[in-house]
């Protein structure tokens, strides 16, 4: 008898726990919907507006969530009113040129700060670090300054070079370099392995998802540039995307043709997206993997 009186208590209690769970995740879940809806909508929005015609778009008194007259038109004009096509060539080379130079910055500075030993470098990383606190705006302003006195304004070097340093990702894959055991490095002096080869044959492999992690943001950073673009350059040939749309609605569309500026932030929006939704795993590893220590 008291082990069936037993036996029902254990039931009524992993019952309770059972439903506690589900009411929790159905709690969860329905927040996270919630967030996905209102995080997606500004896109959603974005996407039909760009397919409204000029005279739809002004018909609509109280704005519609869908339309039943989708047109394409506003797509080639995103193409044809401006050089939108250029404004993309442009970007693609700041972006491929700034990463690559990038890298072979930052991946020698952080294997120096994670493995060599030096006199001072502790201090040294920092007075390095120290220079995360430093205002963007003092630094876009001694850069401005330095580019203009070597005549590089409308110039792809004038555009990449102050572009091509980052002290937080130094720091990223300093502290990801730092993960990897120090026998490995020692057993590879022993056997006469150089540092460099060091680095090349073990350290990146190792921590390639990290190294991937920051060349894509990177490219979003560069991509996404409206800054120091606007600043630097005042002649079309050299415009991105990112301040090409400041040329598009000035002297492109007009203020007023709201679908057809629409229609190129959308083009200018799916590379990024693309890559995010290709590289999202390789992103949250590397993320992970530089932020945790030991």
């Amino acid at each position: 008898m008291n082990t069936s009186k037993s036996a029902t208590q254990y039931e009524k209690i992993e019952k309770a726990a059972r439903t506690r769970s589900a009411v929790i995740k159905t709690v969860i879940y329905t927040f996270l919907v919630l967030w996905a809806l209102m995080v997606l909508f500004p896109f959603y929005w974005m996407l039909l507006t760009s397919v409204k015609s000029y005279a739809t778009y002004n018909s609509e008194y109280i704005p519609k969530f869908f339309t039943l007259s989708p047109t394409m038109q506003n797509y080639a004009d995103a193409f044809t009113a401006v050089p939108l096509a250029d404004y993309f060539f442009n970007t693609v080379i700041f972006t491929v040129a700034t990463t690559a130079i990038m890298l072979a910055v930052i991946v020698p500075a952080a294997f120096a700060f994670s493995r060599l030993q030096f006199r001072g470098k502790n201090l040294l990383f920092t007075l390095f670090l120290s220079m995360m606190m430093i205002p963007n705006e003092l630094v876009i302003i001694t850069n401005f300054t330095t580019i203009t006195n070597l005549d590089l304004r409308n110039t792809f070097p004038g555009l990449i070079l102050p572009s091509v340093m980052s002290v937080f990702y130094v720091y990223l894959l300093k502290e990801n370099f730092s993960q990897i055991p120090d026998e490995l490095y020692y057993a590879a002096k022993v056997d006469g392995t150089s540092d460099w080869k060091y680095l090349w044959r073990v350290m990146i492999p190792i921590c390639k998802p990290t190294i991937v992690t920051v060349t894509i943001l990177k490219v979003i950073e560069c991509w996404n540039s409206y800054v120091w673009p606007r600043l630097i350059t005042d002649n079309q040939a050299y415009f991105l995307v990112s301040n090409g749309i400041q040329e598009i609605r000035e002297n492109g569309f007009g203020r007023e043709n709201i679908p057809a500026m629409m229609a190129a932030v959308v083009v200018i929006s799916v590379p990024l997206v693309v890559l995010f939704l290709i590289f999202r795993n390789k992103i949250m590893e590397g993320v992970a993997r530089g932020g945790t220590k030991g």
